[in-house]
């Protein structure tokens, strides 16, 4: 049973991402195209104060990939490869769920479990480090960003197991609906805890020893040495679209895992049950 779910979540990870990817290759892309462009003036302006100052400009190496290429094949490839992956880990979260989330339908644990692998690995971990465009962000920080939005990503995922295993246990004395709400209340105060003790990215050392403490290493200004700003900070409405349709893509993956897992699990339970001299898997607690 486990094999067939695993398969079946490979599936409609792979569709997922496949839908993830259209829709960012038509709303997101155009934002990182900005970005890349704003990027490519700013470096131009610092390369102005660099030799005004008598410094040597770096000069950065050609790309291995075109522009093209990177935006369709590899974008595509990318997020179809990453949706896979991820109804692969959703695969193995359902099944492990099975009989310990209280009596629900396949169909809606299905739900219920892409729920969860939303928040989990995306939308909680975004609400602390939200996502810039690839060409934000400083080469120095890169290593300390991704460990940072690994400890949100396990801390999440660890808090929000966590609270399910609370709510069965608090169920028996509180009722269904209040066991829900005290374990989502710790569970949210308990991520909560965490998002204050980790740092913000622009309190990384690289940015505070540049720009100083800023909630957020989004570029700044770019300023001569008398303090005019000869380059402007980053464009807010890009950055926002960027994110916003970063969400909406992360959504419509995780939505398309649920939507087309559920129907073939309910289906996988019904033929286990139908098949001679099988006896149904338990669904319930």
């Amino acid at each position: 049973m486990e094999r067939r779910f695993i398969v079946r979540g490979l599936l409609v990870g792979a569709i997922g991402g496949l839908l993830a990817f259209v829709f960012a290759r038509i709303f997101a892309e155009p934002q990182i195209q900005r970005a890349i462009d704003y990027e490519s003036g700013r470096d131009a302006a610092q390369a102005v104060l660099d030799k005004a100052a008598g410094l040597t400009a770096e000069t950065a190496g050609p790309d291995l990939f075109s522009r093209t290429i990177q935006a369709n094949v590899g974008i595509g490839v990318g997020m179809i490869a990453f949706g896979a992956a991820m109804g692969g880990l959703y695969a193995v979260a359902y099944a492990l769920a099975c009989g310990r989330t209280g009596k629900l339908r396949p169909r809606n644990l299905a739900l219920l479990v892409a729920l969860g692998g939303f928040l989990g690995f995306y939308l909680i971990p975004f609400i602390k480090y939200p996502a810039n465009p690839p060409a934000i962000g400083h080469e120095e920080t890169i290593r300390d960003r991704s460990g940072l939005y690994l400890v949100m990503v396990v801390s999440s995922i660890a808090f929000l197991v966590l609270a399910v295993w609370l709510g069965q246990r608090l169920k028996p004395r509180f009722g269904n609906w209040n066991a829900t709400l005290l374990a989502a209340l710790a569970c949210a105060v308990a991520i909560g805890i965490v998002m204050a003790l980790l740092p913000s990215l622009g309190h990384l050392h690289a940015n505070v020893e540049q720009f100083g403490r800023h909630p957020t290493e989004t570029p700044l200004p770019l300023k001569d040495p008398q303090g005019r700003i000869v380059y402007p900070g980053f464009p807010a409405d890009v950055l926002f679209n960027f994110r916003f349709y970063s969400v909406a893509a992360q959504a419509i993956l995780w939505a398309a895992i649920g939507l087309c897992f559920a129907p073939l699990a309910e289906r996988l339970f019904a033929e286990t049950a139908q098949a001679p001299g099988t006896a149904p898997e338990p669904v319930t607690a």
